[in-house]
C-alpha cells in the first residue's frame, strides 16, 4: 500500500516511477478495471477534479465525487470511520482538505491507500505535474534552477521538497516574514525578485492569497513588487513560466507574461491530469 500525503516521504525511485507511469499511453495500463475512487473536496477545484477524475478513469475506475455535508467529518463521524467506511466500497481515497491532519487519521484507519490532492501544508500533485512539465521541457529535472516568486505556502513546500529529492535549484523570492525558515533543504530564499531570476531555467508563481485565506490590504501591499511582468522576465529571457492556476492576471502576473512565447502554464496544467495518473497507478501498484 502506497500513501501519498507528502513528496517528502517519497524517495527519488518513488518520484522517478511516478513519472514514468505518468508518461505511458492513456489506455496501455488499466490497473483500477472496475474499482471505486473516492474523491473527497472541501476545497473545490477546477483542475484538480477534472485531472483527478479523468486519471482515474483512464485507469479503469471509477472516480465518486463527495462533498463536506455527505460525509460530515468532524460532525457526524470521525475521518477515520468515514475512511473506514469508505473503503468498503474503494481501492482508493482521495482528500483535497482544510487541514493535513484530516488526511493522516484517514490514512492509519483505512487498509486502501490515501492520496493528497491538497492540504494546507502540501501539495504533491502540483509538485510532480511540476516535475514533468520541467523534465519536458529541459531535457532533465536534476540541476535545473528555479526562481519561485511568491510566499512558502503549500505549493512551494511541496516543491522545494521535490527540488530536494531530485537535485534541481530552487531560489525563493518573498517579501520579509513570508519566505522559507533559513536552513531549508534546497531553497536559496530572497527577498528581492530580480536577484532570484538572474540565470534561472524556470520562473514560477502563485497568487499572493490562496484559496481559504483573510484578504489583507497588507499582503497584497508587500508583494506589490514580486509581479511576475515583462521587466522581471527579461532578466531571464530564455526561462521558461509556470503557474499553479488560477491566475491573477494583473496581481502576480501580467497577460503578457502568461500568453507570452516562455509560458508553459497550459502543459502544466494538462500535466496535472498526466502526473495524477502516474500517481494513482504508483500507489495501486504499492
Amino acid at each position: 500500500m502506497n500513501d501519498l500525503l507528502t513528496i517528502a516521504a517519497l524517495s527519488r525511485a518513488d518520484i522517478d516511477r511516478i513519472l514514468s507511469l505518468a508518461e505511458m499511453p492513456i489506455g496501455s495500463a488499466r490497473p483500477l478495471e472496475g474499482k471505486g475512487v473516492a474523491l473527497y473536496f472541501e476545497k473545490p477545484s477546477a483542475r484538480t477534479r477534472n485531472s483527478t477524475e479523468m486519471a482515474a478513469v483512464q485507469l479503469g475506475g471509477h472516480p465518486i465525487y463527495l462533498q463536506p455535508a455527505e460525509l460530515g467529518i468532524g460532525t457526524r463521524e470521525t475521518p477515520e470511520d468515514v475512511a473506514r467506511t469508505l473503503a468498503c466500497y474503494h481501492s482508493l481515497i482521495c482528500g483535497r482538505v482544510f487541514d493535513h491532519k484530516v488526511l493522516e487519521a484517514m490514512a492509519t484507519a483505512t487498509p486502501v491507500p490515501v492520496l493528497n490532492m491538497l492540504s494546507d501544508r502540501d501539495h504533491p500533485l502540483q509538485a510532480l505535474a511540476d516535475l514533468l512539465t520541467i523534465r519536458q521541457l529541459m531535457g532533465r529535472i536534476e540541476g535545473v534552477k528555479i526562481a519561485f516568486i511568491g510566499e512558502a505556502n503549500n505549493v512551494s513546500r511541496s516543491l522545494a521538497d521535490a527540488c530536494a529529492l531530485v537535485g534541481s535549484e530552487l531560489r525563493v523570492a518573498s517579501p520579509a516574514g513570508f519566505g522559507f525558515a533559513p536552513g531549508t533543504p534546497a531553497v536559496t530564499q530572497f527577498v528581492d525578485p530580480h536577484e532570484a531570476i538572474e540565470g534561472v531555467d524556470v520562473v514560477y508563481t502563485d497568487v499572493w492569497v490562496s484559496m481559504g485565506d483573510p484578504e489583507s490590504d497588507e499582503k497584497r501591499e508587500a508583494f506589490e513588487r514580486f509581479q511576475v511582468n515583462e521587466a522581471l522576465i527579461a532578466l531571464s529571457p530564455h526561462a521558461h513560466f509556470l503557474h499553479c492556476l488560477p491566475a491573477h492576471r494583473g496581481e502576480e502576473v501580467t497577460h503578457a507574461v502568461m500568453e507570452g512565447p516562455n509560458s508553459a502554464v497550459w502543459r502544466q496544467a494538462e500535466n496535472r491530469m498526466h502526473s495524477a495518473r502516474g500517481a494513482l497507478h504508483w500507489m495501486i501498484e504499492g
